[in-house]
C-alpha cells in the first residue's frame, strides 16, 4: 500500500488514540508488526503557540517510521501553520486531519467532526493543510456524518480527493452514534467505489479475522486498528498473518502478557520520566492484566501501588515459569 510516496509494506494501522498512542504503545505496535502508526490528536492551537506538553505528543523516534502525526483544530489559518511548525521540526511521513472525534468538547469548538457539518469549512481546512505541507502527504480520518439523517462521507470523499488528500480512514459510524451501535462496513465500500485514492476502513475490529473481514467486504486498501490493540499488541501479529496465509502465533502467555505490561512501564517511565510514568501504566493495567486466573486481584493491586518498585515487584511475583526475575529495576 501507497500514501502518496510513502510505501506501507502491511495495510494493517494503529489508529490515533487519545491518551493512548503515545511514543510507548506505538514502539510495542510497531515492533509487533503494525504498518503505520499515528500519533495521538494534538491540537493545532497548542502547535503554533509552542506549548511544550503538545509538543511532546509529537515527539517520535525513527524506529516509528512510517509514522502520521494526527491535528486537529476548527481554523484553515492555524490548521496550516501547524502543519507547517509539524513538518519544519519533526518531519513526520505523514500529515493527518482529524475530522472524526465526537468528543463535545472538541466538536463544541468546531473542531474533529463538527467539520462534517459544513463541508465548505472541511474544504477549506484541507486546502490550506494541503498547501502548507506540499512536500508530505495529507490524510484525513473521518466519521460517516453528524447523524443519521447527514451522511456525507461518500460527498465528501470526492472533494477531499480533488483537493490532493492522499487517503481517507472511514470510522462509519456518526457523531451522534460516538461509539454505540454497530459500524456499518458497507459505508466504506461505497466511498472505495467513488474515489481513487486509498481507503482505510476502521470500526468493529474486534479480533484479527476481522481484519481479512473487513478487506473481502468493504475492498479496502488497509485496516486502521484501536481499542482491539489495548493490552494485545500482539494483534498486528495475528491479523498479518491471517493476511499472508501463514499459522498463527501462539496464544501470549500469562508470562506474555506480564512481560509486555513492564516492557511498556518501562517505555512510559524511559519518555515520561517515573512519576508521569507510574501513574500512566495504571490505565494499562486494566488492558494487560485480565484472563487468567488471580488478575483482578493483581491488578487492583498494580492500580493501587505506590511508586514503580511496588509495580515490579508485585509484577515479579505473579511470574509462573521463571525461575528468577527478567525484570531488573530501571
Amino acid at each position: 500500500m501507497q500514501i502518496g510516496n510513502i510505501q506501507i509494506e502491511t495495510p494493517i494501522l494503529l489508529a490515533p488514540m487519545a491518551g493512548v498512542t503515545d511514543y510507548s504503545f506505538r514502539i510495542l505496535c510497531k515492533e509487533m508488526g503494525a504498518g503505520a502508526v499515528y500519533s495521538e490528536f494534538v491540537s493545532a492551537h497548542g502547535i503554533i503557540r509552542e506549548n511544550e506538553k503538545t509538543l511532546d505528543m509529537i515527539r517520535f523516534t525513527k524506529m516509528e517510521r512510517p509514522i502520521g502525526i494526527q491535528i486537529f483544530g476548527d481554523s484553515p489559518e492555524v490548521m496550516a501553520q501547524a502543519a507547517r511548525v509539524v513538518a519544519d521540526k519533526f518531519h513526520p511521513d505523514i500529515i493527518d486531519i482529524n475530522y472524526g472525534c465526537p468528543v463535545p468538547k472538541i466538536t463544541k469548538k468546531g473542531a474533529g467532526s463538527a467539520a462534517l457539518k459544513d463541508l465548505c469549512l472541511m474544504d477549506d481546512i484541507t486546502a490550506s493543510v494541503v498547501e502548507s505541507v506540499p512536500e508530505l502527504p495529507v490524510t484525513v480520518k473521518m466519521r460517516a456524518g453528524w447523524d443519521m439523517s447527514n451522511i456525507v462521507a461518500i460527498e465528501a470523499g470526492p472533494r477531499l480527493e480533488k483537493i490532493g488528500v492522499k487517503a481517507i480512514a472511514l470510522h462509519p459510524r456518526t457523531t451522534k452514534q460516538s461509539y454505540k451501535g454497530s459500524a456499518k462496513w458497507e459505508w466504506i465500500k461505497e466511498l472505495k467505489e467513488v474515489v481513487s485514492i486509498p481507503v482505510i476502513g476502521n470500526g468493529d475490529i474486534k479480533k484479527p479475522d476481522d481484519v481479512s473481514r473487513m478487506f473481502d467486504e468493504t475492498g479496502c486498501d488497509a485496516v486502521m486498528v484501536a481499542r482491539a490493540a489495548l493490552g494485545n499488541p500482539w494483534f498486528f501479529m495475528d491479523a498479518r498473518a491471517l493476511l499472508n496465509g501463514t499459522s498463527l502465533p501462539p496464544e501470549p502467555s500469562t508470562d506474555d502478557r506480564i512481560a509486555m505490561c513492564q516492557r511498556h512501564m518501562d517505555l512510559l517511565i524511559e519518555s515520561r520520566g517515573e512519576h508521569i510514568g507510574t501513574n500512566l501504566i495504571r490505565k494499562h493495567f486494566g488492558w494487560y492484566i485480565k484472563g487468567f486466573t488471580g488478575a483482578a486481584t493483581l491488578r487492583q493491586s498494580l492500580v493501587t501501588a505506590k511508586d514503580k518498585n511496588e509495580m515490579i515487584i508485585l509484577l515479579n511475583q505473579s511470574l509462573s515459569t521463571s525461575k528468577e526475575s527478567v525484570f531488573a529495576s530501571i
